[in-house]
């Protein structure tokens, strides 16, 4: 399928990503809300655990991005054959991964965070959720081939299925077994965990059922599922494990982030993620249009069109800032509101004003910095797009230690240490996108 750049077929791709990752924001927002309601302490323990969790999950991220940056290019090629021995080697990859994930959350997870949490009870809640989490890994993990496979070859309609059975199902078991109705024991945030888990079991079956009834399965060669190709994991783990490595850096610098902020208190921590699953909201266009820049600068090379990626960063841009322009008002104008479906607490809701301000500017410099950043991913050399997150994250890390921990500073100054972030990001991508070799770079 030949990648085409003007505004409508940039929204066309990106459209159903964006509201696959509505349904996606829905989930972590219902979990947000429903344990608000049981208290800050369920509330704060399972952003915790959640940041954890995904930390190790977006390992998986990075490889099947690697992958999916390599259908992209074979798209653009118009080699389909390979593309399905890339999704088939690609899930034996990720099922041996999930594994080692499961083991650490099982058995790792307890001591390391036992050594670094403060609070007690905040500990033991996050245990908890993170035991119940761990079973759903597998079918997290095979859920990124089936999604990688779907955007690097632009036929992202079926994420919005997807996404939607996921958010039907979480929604459901969320309200059942957190607050025990419709029969169901009242577990908390166990049954955060559960619902979650339950959500990924369903949505891997759909996308299985789904993915043998379509013509794809024929045009791609699917799931024939010869002998390991270790060229071909190779090839998939040289590109993939940049990305994996920044995808853990990224995620692990979130949660850092976080204990520096539980130093701050158990009040201050239940408000950063109140704003945190806000700021995630506030991010679902950028997140769809990054994930289209992607996929396209690969197809773009792959089609030997290196000259037309600049235009196409141009175009995603406009939209991207457009669509979060958009949504950015309603947190604006109504941010109060918002915040008072997470708490009912009123001192809580006004203490959270401050730091929502503060995200809300922070949200235009993220637009320019994330595309930037994944137009380089795109051109396939992602050792240079991990030197840059590696680098960015370092110099953030450092300043909000020392803005929350040295300097005292209030909650909303130390969220202020997003701008050193995206600043970094977006100036470290430009430059690179002006003045590196990517166009010669063969994958």
């Amino acid at each position: 399928m030949k990648a085409h750049i003007n505004y409508k077929s940039i929204w066309k791709i990106a459209l159903p990503i964006i509201l696959s990752n509505v349904a996606l924001n829905v989930i972590t927002v219902t979990d947000t809300i429903f344990l608000g309601q049981v208290n800050h302490i369920a509330l704060g323990a399972a952003g915790n655990a959640g940041i954890f969790y995904f930390v190790l999950i977006l390992t998986g991220v990075g490889l099947s991005t690697g992958a999916q940056i390599i259908m992209g290019r074979r798209n653009g090629e118009k080699n389909f054959s390979q593309i399905g021995a890339i999704f088939d080697q690609t899930i034996y990859l990720l099922s041996f991964i999930s594994l080692l994930v499961f083991i650490l959350l099982q058995f790792i997870a307890p001591i390391l965070l036992e050594n670094i949490t403060s609070s007690p009870a905040i500990y033991t809640a996050t245990v908890e959720f993170l035991y119940y989490r761990s079973f759903g890994v597998l079918f997290h993990f095979l859920n990124f081939v089936f999604i990688a496979f779907y955007v690097g070859t632009t036929n992202t309609k079926i994420l919005i299925h997807t996404t939607i059975a996921m958010m039907l199902v979480n929604v459901f078991f969320d309200y059942a077994l957190i607050f025990g109705n419709f029969g169901f024991p009242r577990m908390e945030i166990k049954g955060a965990a559960i619902a979650s888990v339950l959500a990924e079991l369903v949505a891997f079956c759909y996308l299985v059922v789904y993915t043998h009834k379509n013509a794809f399965v024929k045009q791609f060669q699917l799931f024939k599922f010869k002998k390991i190709n270790w060229e071909i994991i190779n090839k998939t783990t040289k590109v993939g494990s940049p990305i994996m490595l920044q995808n853990f850096l990224a995620i692990s610098s979130w949660f850092i982030f976080f204990m520096i902020i539980e130093k701050l208190g158990e009040k201050e921590l239940a408000i950063s993620h109140i704003i945190r699953s806000i700021y995630m909201v506030l991010m679902i266009p950028l997140f769809g249009f990054s994930s289209a820049t992607n996929t396209l600068v690969s197809n773009l090379i792959g089609q030997k069109r290196e000259y037309k990626v600049m235009t196409l960063i141009k175009r995603v841009l406009v939209l991207s800032l457009g669509s979060t322009i958009v949504i950015g008002m309603f947190s604006i104008f109504f941010g109060k509101e918002i915040i008072g479906f997470y708490t009912p607490d009123i001192n809580l809701i006004n203490d959270s004003i401050p730091t929502l301000r503060v995200i809300n500017l922070t949200m235009f410099f993220f637009c320019i910095a994330f595309i930037l950043f994944n137009a380089v991913s795109g051109t396939g050399n992602t050792r240079v797009s991990l030197l840059i997150e590696a680098t960015t994250i370092s110099i953030y890390l450092v300043a909000a230690y020392f803005i929350a921990i040295e300097f005292k500073a209030s909650l909303p100054v130390v969220w202020c240490s997003e701008f050193i972030y995206f600043g970094l990001l977006g100036i470290f991508s430009l430059w690179y996108l002006k003045k590196g070799n990517w166009r010669k770079l063969k994958i």
